[in-house]
């Protein structure tokens, strides 16, 4: 058995029931259920359709979320997630760069790498590199006033664990700002990489080994491994190319407002929705979020 779930944004919430009763009869599904009045819905399937991405797709140009996944385990009981544009709505060594007056240089980087256009720890060196000498007092100013959370997360987040979840925080970031934002979001733990300084000034370096893609990986089956889980039992989400491993590893993966390159290689994807799509997608019901 499969579950179709459709969703749209929570600042302009406007999923017509109309349309979701048309598509359970077009695909022959079961009785629809609403987890969020004219936010989100679901209902079941016997079969994965044929046409999903082409549905998905005249979906997309109305505001919609589509997705279809096994209805079977697909709660689960570990959240790994990106930081940057995923669990923040920025990309920290952007706004880093904007301080130190490069930052149109190092967004146009940051965009190729996250696309899979360039490699990740050659990107993240060479505009590391860039931000040499800058006050390392600017990472405190950038999390106070350029730095803001993605909506959802904190539900996300609390949901997840109110139900025996374990949340990790893991970014090719730094942890000057994971440090911050897994406190700030409630996570139980996060890796990432470690800017270096040296007499209160960024030396243009980060300390070895780089956490990038594969990392990523080893944090998952690492820590699910600790805990006593599988593959299986974990939800991750991300946005950029350094994500596909995990994206792919767990055993719910999700691109969320996602690269486009990313997106085309993931099964299930939420570009209207926020980080409260992900309970949607696990079957809770807004009545259910802890917040």
């Amino acid at each position: 058995m499969f579950v179709a779930t459709l969703l749209t944004s929570p600042k302009a919430p406007r999923l017509d029931p109309a349309l979701v009763e048309a598509l359970r009869n077009a695909w022959g599904g079961g009785e629809a259920l609403w987890l969020a009045p004219d936010l989100a819905a679901e209902f079941p399937l016997a079969q994965k359709p044929g046409n999903l991405w082409q549905v998905w797709e005249d979906l997309q140009r109305q505001g919609v979320d589509l997705a279809v996944q096994p209805a079977e385990g697909r709660r689960k009981t570990m959240l790994l997630a990106d930081m940057d544009s995923t669990m923040i709505e920025q990309e920290c060594i952007d706004e880093l760069a904007e301080e130190a007056g490069v930052g149109a240089h190092v967004r146009e980087i940051t965009a190729r790498a996250m696309n899979g256009e360039l490699d990740f720890e050659g990107a993240l060196t060479e505009r590391v590199a860039l931000l040499r000498g800058l006050d390392a007092g600017v990472i405190e100013r950038v999390l106070e006033t350029r730095i803001t959370p993605m909506p959802g997360g904190r539900e996300l987040v609390a949901t997840m664990q109110a139900n025996g979840g374990h949340a990790v925080l893991v970014s090719g970031g730094f942890t000057a700002f994971t440090d911050r934002i897994a406190a700030l979001l409630g996570f139980d733990e996060s890796r990432a990489n470690t800017l270096l300084i040296d007499g209160g000034r960024l030396t243009g370096e980060v300390a070895r080994p780089i956490l990038g893609r594969a990392a990523k990986v080893e944090a998952l089956e690492q820590i699910s491994a600790r805990l006593g889980l599988g593959a299986a039992d974990v939800l991750a989400v991300g946005d950029g190319a350094n994500d596909l491993g995990m994206l792919g590893r767990a055993g719910t993966g999700v691109a969320l407002h996602a690269k486009p390159a990313v997106a085309a290689q993931c099964a299930l994807r939420i570009n209207h929705g926020d980080l409260t799509a992900l309970l949607y997608l696990q079957g809770y019901s807004a009545d259910d979020f802890v917040r």
